[in-house]
């Protein structure tokens, strides 16, 4: 025991972990803050996903709480200053304090998912299977959660908030199951149900009828998922080296900084698609998509269509010269979902009849417009034919199919 010297006592990474945990909780606060702002005042669409997405962020403050707490008390220091600096009582006030935390965080992250699987079932609610995976992973996720809870909950029997060490007199009072056995099997649930969630919209781009750099470009805001995963494997970790290593509780500190981006990571993924009516030409520099100007009812895919598959004229006026009408396509791919498309008509005689089939020469451009109606991207198809050749023509010119996946506006 000689190597127990005050210096080595003394040692101390406090800092960098309460850094971390403040500095991430307050980032995704301000991201949780603006997607409620554009859902309030953009979309002017409130949900029950971001109703959990709120409540996930509060139970988010209150771990973060307690984590300052616990790292101020000394939970993250050498396992000999736990057991020779701190007195009885202030080991104890630790472990009820870690007890309470963890309920905490465990029951943030499940909220978290939930508001996940929520703003999937919005987007996608037209798609019967995608509902049915939905569906089976909430189920999953409470199926999850309660062992999660229960084996905190019941640690120790008789039930208490103290996780006594060996070395502590109350140990000879309780039967308890190991701390680093209960948050081992919580940590690769918890990894599972991050793998399931984020599975989700990885299926969501598979399916859409858009092309692969589109895919890829898409990915980047609806899978930032995958730090998320990255982020629960290293926690697992940590929580194994806590457990069987000599001096456990060393990691304890970076474990609670590591949790902490978990709940964070989660939220501010779950968020980054609800920024869209905000940052839409950003938005549309990465992915290639824009929401445009779509009703309230409306899909995606929604539209006002004529019999034969092609939009219809709207207003019913002729154009026997140039002309704008403005109308939605519904079969355009992902890439071009809900936007308001601008046809200009031009007859090359002085009929009146412009319909599409009747044998007047016409040019259609397809125009991709952002917030501030400045051009994104424009293609033009000229015409003189049937509605049904024209059909085909476009759906070359686009890659898509008819039954692409009717997604609603995020």
């Amino acid at each position: 025991m000689s190597w127990i010297t005050p210096e080595y006592l003394s040692q101390s990474r406090d800092y960098a972990p309460t850094v971390a945990i403040i500095f991430v909780c307050v980032f995704t606060t301000l991201v949780v803050l603006v997607r409620c702002y554009a859902r309030i005042f953009s979309t002017k669409r409130f949900g029950l996903d971001d109703v959990l997405a709120v409540s996930s962020n509060v139970l988010y403050i209150a771990f973060v709480f307690l984590c300052v707490i616990l790292i101020k008390e000394g939970s993250g220091r050498h396992i000999e200053y736990i057991q020779y600096v701190l007195t009885p009582d202030q080991v104890n006030l630790t472990e009820i304090n870690d007890f309470a935390a963890h309920i905490i965080y465990t029951t943030a992250l499940f909220v978290c998912r939930m508001s996940g699987l929520s703003f999937y079932h919005h987007l996608c609610d037209r798609h019967q299977r995608l509902l049915t995976v939905i569906k089976c992973a909430a189920v999953f996720l409470i199926c999850a959660y309660l062992p999660q809870l229960f084996l905190l909950i019941f640690h120790c029997l008789p039930v208490t908030g103290l996780w006594p060490y060996a070395w502590q007199a109350e140990s000879a009072d309780f039967t308890c199951i190991t701390w680093g056995a209960v948050y081992s099997v919580n940590s690769g649930l918890s990894l599972v149900c991050d793998v399931i969630l984020f599975a989700i919209p990885v299926t969501m781009i598979r399916l859409l009828q858009v092309s692969l750099s589109r895919k890829i470009k898409l990915s980047f805001v609806l899978l930032p998922g995958v730090a998320v995963i990255i982020i629960s494997i290293v926690r697992l970790y940590l929580v194994i080296v806590g457990q069987w290593a000599d001096d456990g509780s060393w990691p304890y500190g970076p474990m609670l900084a590591i949790e902490s981006a978990e709940i964070g990571g989660t939220l501010i993924a779950l968020s980054v698609p609800a920024l869209k009516p905000l940052f839409g030409s950003i938005f549309a520099k990465f992915t290639g998509t824009f929401h445009g100007s779509v009703k309230q009812s409306g899909t995606f895919n929604s539209t006002s269509r004529r019999t034969d598959g092609l939009p219809s004229s709207g207003n019913g006026r002729s154009f026997g010269s140039r002309g704008n009408i403005y109308e939605n396509y519904g079969d355009l791919p992902a890439g071009w979902r809900g936007d308001t498309l601008q046809h200009e008509r031009k007859t090359t005689d002085s009929s009146t009849d412009t319909r599409v089939g009747s044998g007047v020469g016409e040019r259609v451009g397809f125009k991709k417009m952002d917030s501030n109606e400045d051009l994104l991207e424009d293609r033009e198809l000229s015409h003189q034919g049937s509605a049904s050749d024209f059909r085909v023509q476009v759906q070359k010119e686009f890659k898509f199919e008819s039954n692409a996946i009717p997604l609603r506006p995020l």
